[in-house]
C-alpha cells in the first residue's frame, strides 16, 4: 500500500509544515475521482460520532479528520480510509488477537491501532471501534 510506503520512507517530512495536510488532500482528491462513494461513508461516520455527547471533530495535524471527546483525541480518519484509534495496550491486544484491527502504521508499541475502511460494511465496524474508545474515554 502506497500510504504505508510513504509513512515508512518519507515520514520524516511530517514535521515540515503543511506537507502531511497536502498529502492527505491528494488522497482525498484520489477518492473523489476513483471512489467517491467512500466520501459518503466517511461523512456518515462523522455524522454519527458527532451525535455522541461531548464529541467534536477537527482537522488532524497530519491530515484527515480527528475525533475528540472533551478535547481528548479518540482517533482520526485519514482520507484513504485508515481509521487510527487509541486504546489501552490490553484492549489493543484483545482486538489484535481477534483480528479486528491491525498494528498502527507508525506507533506499533503503543495502544494505537489501525482499521481500514474498504467497503460500506466496514463503516459499522468502524463505529463499533469508535464507540469502544468513546465509552473508555467516558470513564
Amino acid at each position: 500500500m502506497i500510504f504505508r510506503f510513504v509513512v515508512k520512507y518519507f515520514g520524516f517530512l511530517k514535521s515540515v509544515p503543511l506537507i502531511a495536510l497536502i498529502y492527505d488532500s491528494l488522497l482525498k482528491l484520489q477518492l473523489i475521482v476513483f471512489k467517491p462513494e467512500k466520501l459518503d461513508w466517511f461523512d456518515e461516520l462523522e455524522e454519527e460520532i458527532l451525535k455522541w455527547e461531548g464529541t467534536t471533530i477537527q482537522l488532524h495535524k497530519f491530515g484527515g479528520t480527528q475525533f475528540n471527546f472533551q478535547n481528548r483525541e479518540l482517533g482520526h480518519l485519514h482520507s484513504n480510509g485508515v481509521l487510527d484509534i487509541l486504546f489501552s495496550k490490553k484492549i489493543k491486544a484483545e482486538l489484535m488477537a481477534d483480528g479486528k484491527v491491525s498494528e498502527h502504521h507508525v506507533f506499533n508499541k503503543s495502544g494505537w491501532v489501525s482499521f481500514q475502511i474498504k467497503a460500506y460494511t466496514d463503516v459499522k465496524r468502524a463505529l463499533e471501534l469508535m464507540q469502544l474508545a468513546y465509552h473508555r474515554a467516558q470513564k
